[in-house]
């Protein structure tokens, strides 16, 4: 069989580019429909105000509402791996502070907690190594494959803290310690923003950095926090029904014997 034929002809769309040259490939314009649309860095479609589509039906949280009262045992911990959608499990003699279960920092062993932001319901608790946060908190909608709230922290008033920060802002990411708070808004859905790309690259770099100064070590601590709620991929994941075990696919308790 001879190949196809495609030919342009009067009244077909005209849909094409024009390229600087075939090296570089530097778009120079671009028409659609034989009108054009882009010329020389300029867009030249009209921008159309829809009201982005988005859902956040749960209320704000209190401290009184991730605490852990200590069951007795030690619990089991998510251990977080840098690149690496792939966790491991560790078990851990809890700090206690008042016989409830608290962030550790001098064993990395941070508290992280799931909140459901379709529905109202208790936030999920539990515990992960590796992010290597000295101080404050972040939170995120963009947690796969629900993309509820996710959050990870030294204390529970920052933690908190930056779950309502992300309530109020109907998603997006956010970073705080104490008074201080660096925020990234993504409203539509929790996950994107209507903003030009630049500047929400530069409000992700900044909110990015401000992690890396509150002691993270992470490549992406971001993108790694949002698979952490990934109930598919091994070993300990958590929702915000618990933590739950991918080999034994079920869910299984904080505390162990």
């Amino acid at each position: 069989m001879s190949p196809a034929v495609r030919l342009l002809r009067a009244g077909d769309p005209a849909d094409f580019v024009v390229l600087k040259d075939l090296e570089s490939f530097d778009v120079l314009q671009t028409y659609i429909d034989g009108k054009i649309v882009f010329d020389n860095g300029q867009v030249l479609i009209n921008p159309i105000n829809e009201n982005p589509i988005n859902k956040f039906s749960c209320n704000k949280i209190s401290e009184k509402d991730i605490l852990v009262p200590f069951k007795g045992g030690k619990i089991q911990v998510i251990v977080a791996k840098d690149g690496d959608l792939l966790t491991g499990k560790t078990i851990e003699k809890p700090l206690l502070k008042d016989n409830h279960v608290i962030s550790d920092i001098s064993k990395d062993m941070l508290k992280i907690v799931v909140v459901n932001r379709y529905v109202e319901s208790n936030p999920s608790v539990g515990f992960i190594k590796n992010f290597k946060l000295k101080s404050g908190a972040m939170a995120g909608s963009i947690a796969h494959d629900s993309h509820n709230i996710i959050a990870i922290g030294t204390k529970d008033s920052d933690i908190v803290k930056a779950i309502n920060r992300l309530i109020d802002n109907k998603g997006g990411i956010v970073a705080c310690k104490d008074d201080k708070i660096v925020e990234l808004k993504l409203d539509v859905a929790g996950l994107m923003s209507t903003e030009q790309a630049e500047v929400i690259a530069e409000k992700y770099q900044r909110v990015n950095a401000f992690v890396k100064e509150l002691g993270s070590e992470l490549t992406a601590p971001f993108m790694t926090m949002a698979f952490m709620a990934l109930l598919v991929i091994p070993d300990l994941k958590i929702g915000d029904k618990g933590l739950f075990d991918v080999s034994k696919f079920e869910f299984t308790s904080l505390f162990v014997e």
